[in-house]
């Protein structure tokens, strides 16, 4: 195979890659307006969907280039990521409380991400109320490295309603995906509303 060939597979292999990355068990959610849960948004961008019961994972180009996690009702006393819940031999774990002031729920996020997720030095930065239709929330930047040292920087959503928390966090690699699509993200976070 010539360099010259080269040149024409390598692209076409790495689409097909990240095709099969973005279609695996992923619905196409089109750009424009959707229901996510309790959750209304308008979005500028298509997505690769995988729905799971109280939470979902969109993605662009497959998980690994930008991912935005959505984590409906979060109930007290579980784990952020919804992946435990409170037990009398595990009081210091990083559960959401009602009520929780708005550093500390920054503090959660980025705690979770750091603890439980492989990321390490996670940063949060630009903390800011944010209502959410009615809905009373926050919103965060946050920047971190996965374990290959891949520099990560995205926006969280967080809103508290009804005794229960809902968290969108959108992660991309701050070389290229990240800059590409943040104006998107962020507006489609920002105008977000709940039913």
């Amino acid at each position: 195979m010539t360099l010259r060939s080269l040149k024409w597979v390598l692209p076409a292999l790495l689409a097909l890659v990240l095709t099969a990355c973005v279609s695996a068990g992923g619905a196409l959610q089109k750009k424009g307006s959707v229901t996510v849960f309790d959750m209304t948004m308008t979005s500028g961008l298509d997505w690769s969907r995988i729905k799971g019961r109280r939470n979902e994972v969109w993605t662009i180009d497959g998980v690994l280039l930008n991912r935005l996690l959505i984590f409906s009702k979060i109930k007290p006393n579980e784990d952020v990521f919804q992946r435990a819940k409170e037990r009398k031999s595990r009081p210091d774990g990083l559960w959401y409380r009602p009520g929780m002031r708005l550093d500390e729920l920054e503090s959660l996020v980025a705690d979770a991400f750091n603890l439980n997720n492989g990321w390490a030095g996670t940063r949060t930065s630009n903390l800011r109320p944010h209502t959410f239709g009615a809905v009373e929330g926050i919103r965060f930047d946050i920047e971190m490295a996965d374990t290959d040292g891949l520099l990560y920087k995205g926006t969280v959503a967080v809103a508290e309603r009804n005794n229960f928390l809902n968290v969108l966090v959108w992660v991309a690699p701050q070389e290229y995906y990240h800059a590409r699509d943040a104006v998107a993200v962020n507006e489609m976070l920002d105008g977000m509303q709940f039913k």
